[in-house]
C-alpha cells in the first residue's frame, strides 16, 4: 500500500512539473545572470578607470601616497624588515605633504609657483627718550650681546651690514642695505641672501619725553626646507617678537643706566645714499639746543629786567614827587625863616628897652 501511494505521489509531481513552463523560467534566469554579470563588469571597469587616472595623476604630479608606497616597496625588496619599510614610507609621505604645504617641491612639479611672503608686525613701548632708543637701535653690532638668535652683525659701511642668525634649525647669512634713515624717526632696509631674506622698517614715536613706542614691520621671504617648514606655524613671527622684547629688556636695564655710553649713528640716508653725516646732524642738533637754551634764558631774564625797570621808574616818580613837594613848601619855609629872624631881633632889643625904661 505504501509503495503504491509513493509511486502515485511521484507520478503526480512529475506530471505537475511537466505542466509548468520550465523553459521560460530557465530563459529568464539566464537573462538575470547575464545582466548581473554585465553590471559587475561595468562597475569593475569604472573602478579600474578611476585607479588608472589616479595613478597617472600621481605619476605626473608626484603624489605623496604613491611615492611613499614605492619607497616602502623598495625597502622591502632590499631585504629590510616590515617595520623599517613602513617607517620609511611614513616619513616620505610626511615630507611630501610638508612640501605641498610650504610651496611646492624642490625638484620638478610646479616651478612657477610663487613663494608666499610672511608679514610680521610687532610693537613695544620703552620707558626712555626717543633719542636714546634710536641710538641704541643703530648700534647694530651690539645686537648679538642681548638678542638670543642673532649670532653676529658686521657693519661694512654706513648703509651696508652683514648678518648671521639662526632661523629655525638652520643658520643663515644675509646682507642688508639701509635705503632710508631719519634720526629719531625711522629706518628702512632691504636684504638679499641665498636662502631666505628679510625686508622691513622700524619707526620710533615719542609718546612722552620719557616714553617711546617702537613699531617693527618685517617681510620674510622663506627659502629652503627648514625655513618653509618653520613658516607653517609662524616661527619667524614669534622669534621677532621675542627679540624685540630682548631689546626692550636691554634698554630698560642697561642703556637707561648709562645713557652717555650710547652714541649710535645719527646720519641721514635717502634712496640708499648718505645725505647728511653723523657729525653734521649732531652739530645741527647742538646748535638747536644752544639756541633753545639762550632763548629760554632770555625769556627768564625778561621778567627781571622789567621788574628792575619798573623799580627805577617808581624811584624816579617818588623823587619827582618829593621835589614837587619841596617846591611847594619853599615859600612857607622862607616866611618861617623871616619870622624867626624877627623874633631874634626883638630878643636883642629887649635888654636895650629895659635899660631905657630904668633910666627914666
Amino acid at each position: 500500500m505504501a509503495d503504491r501511494s509513493g509511486k502515485r505521489a511521484v507520478s503526480g509531481a512529475g506530471g505537475l512539473l511537466q505542466e509548468l513552463p520550465t523553459d521560460r523560467l530557465l530563459e529568464e534566469a539566464q537573462n538575470l545572470i547575464t545582466a548581473a554579470g554585465e553590471r559587475a563588469l561595468t562597475g569593475v571597469a569604472g573602478k579600474i578607470g578611476d585607479a588608472t587616472e589616479r595613478l597617472t595623476d600621481y605619476a605626473n604630479n608626484g603624489g605623496t601616497g604613491l611615492t611613499a608606497l614605492l619607497t616602502g616597496g623598495r625597502s622591502l625588496t632590499e631585504g629590510k624588515s616590515m617595520v623599517t619599510s613602513l617607517l620609511n614610507a611614513g616619513m616620505t609621505q610626511v615630507k611630501e605633504k610638508v612640501k605641498d604645504v610650504v610651496g611646492g617641491h624642490d625638484g620638478g612639479g610646479d616651478k612657477g609657483k610663487k613663494i608666499k611672503v610672511t608679514n610680521i608686525v610687532e610693537s613695544i613701548d620703552v620707558g626712555v627718550p626717543v633719542s636714546l632708543a634710536y641710538n641704541q637701535w643703530t648700534q647694530f653690532e651690539d645686537f648679538p650681546t642681548f638678542m638670543k638668535k642673532v649670532e653676529s652683525v658686521k657693519q661694512q659701511s654706513e648703509t651696508e651690514l652683514d648678518w648671521k642668525a639662526q632661523v629655525f634649525f638652520s643658520h643663515r647669512k644675509w646682507k642688508a642695505r639701509v635705503i632710508e634713515q631719519v634720526p629719531d624717526e625711522r629706518i628702512i632696509w632691504e636684504s638679499e641672501a641665498e636662502k631666505g631674506h628679510v625686508d622691513g622698517a622700524v619707526t620710533f614715536h615719542e609718546l612722552t619725553p620719557d616714553l617711546t613706542k617702537i613699531v617693527m614691520v618685517l617681510q620674510y621671504h622663506p627659502q629652503g626646507f627648514f625655513e618653509r617648514t618653520g613658516n607653517i606655524w609662524r616661527a619667524q613671527g614669534r622669534r621677532a617678537r621675542l627679540e624685540l622684547k630682548h631689546f626692550q629688556r636691554h634698554v630698560m636695564t642697561e642703556a637707561i643706566l648709562n645713557p652717555d655710553d650710547i652714541h649710535g649713528w645719527r646720519g641721514e640716508v635717502l634712496d640708499g645714499e648718505v645725505v647728511r653725516s653723523d657729525e653734521e646732524v649732531r652739530e645741527e642738533e647742538e646748535g638747536r639746543e644752544e639756541r633753545g637754551t639762550s632763548a629760554g634764558e632770555e625769556e627768564e631774564g625778561r621778567p627781571e629786567a622789567e621788574e628792575g625797570q619798573e623799580d627805577e621808574e617808581d624811584r624816579d616818580d617818588e623823587e619827582g614827587d618829593e621835589e614837587e613837594a619841596e617846591g611847594e613848601e619853599g615859600p612857607e619855609d622862607d616866611s618861617e625863616a623871616e619870622d624867626n629872624s624877627e623874633s631874634e631881633d626883638e630878643r636883642a632889643r629887649r635888654p636895650q628897652r629895659r635899660s631905657a625904661e630904668r633910666a627914666r
